[in-house]
């Protein structure tokens, strides 16, 4: 089945480009020039959720695009929970952190390569269905936290607590290993495949993110620990 992906992004040649491309390799592609078209073509749509993946520009002309990112991540049900993958111009690796600590999936820097920017969304269209993970026990519980991996559904007390993919994916590398300290380096190479640059602290803004879904107390964390000098620990055995 083809993939319907939305891109809001104000530069047309560049959108243009995009659309071509990501259709010549099998996926359709709602183009939208501001943040106002893009965010009314989410809500307005019959399905739920009627996008595989949502393309945002950072620089856009009336919004933006952090605040677009963080919008879709309050809107209700499932629109909130479309992978999200930003685009920017900008080098600041700074933007990146705030980026992902607005809920977003992935970063590409522009200029991209149309082949970078297809594998990327091909790597957070993989983990938004399972791409990792391979447990025999389809749901693993914790205390009250139950992690569904066929679902790919996190729950607390039987209430669904929402994640982004990145974000599910992450929680079930650190719950299989569950008691092992793993460093950042570990975490990255299970989740993505691919090594941790140096700068990179992405992992430590999804952590903090999990924290603050998972934890009854974020600031005293009880289910994902910090191990200083070493990385995280996922609490083997939970009470809480």
């Amino acid at each position: 089945m083809t993939q319907h992906l939305l891109m809001i992004e104000d530069d047309h040649r560049l959108g243009a480009m995009v659309v071509s491309y990501l259709g010549q390799n099998g996926y359709t592609v709602t183009l939208t020039e501001n943040a106002q078209a893009g965010l009314t073509q989410l809500q307005s749509a019959v399905i739920e959720p009627p996008y595989a993946l949502i393309l945002l520009d950072v620089m856009l002309p009336d919004i933006d695009g952090l605040e677009v990112c963080r919008q879709i991540r309050h809107l209700p049900g499932p629109l909130s929970a479309i992978p999200i993958v930003m685009l920017t111009a900008k080098g600041d690796p700074m933007d990146r952190v705030v980026g992902l600590e607005l809920g977003a999936d992935d970063y590409v820097a522009k200029p991209f390569e149309p082949r970078e920017l297809l594998a990327r969304i091909r790597a957070v269209l993989r983990r938004q269905h399972g791409g990792v993970g391979t447990a025999s026990t389809r749901i693993q519980r914790f205390g009250r936290l139950e992690i569904d991996l066929d679902a790919r559904a996190v729950r607390i007390d039987g209430h669904e607590r929402l994640v982004t993919g990145y974000q599910f994916d992450l929680l079930v590398v650190l719950a299989e290993r569950a008691g092992r300290v793993l460093s950042r380096e570990q975490i990255m190479d299970a989740v993505k495949g691919e090594p941790l640059e140096a700068f990179d602290r992405s992992i430590d803004v999804h952590i903090g993110r999990l924290r603050a879904v998972l934890e009854d107390d974020p600031k005293q964390p009880r289910r994902i620990i910090t191990v200083r000098g070493s990385g995280y620990v996922f609490a083997k055995a939970q009470d809480v």
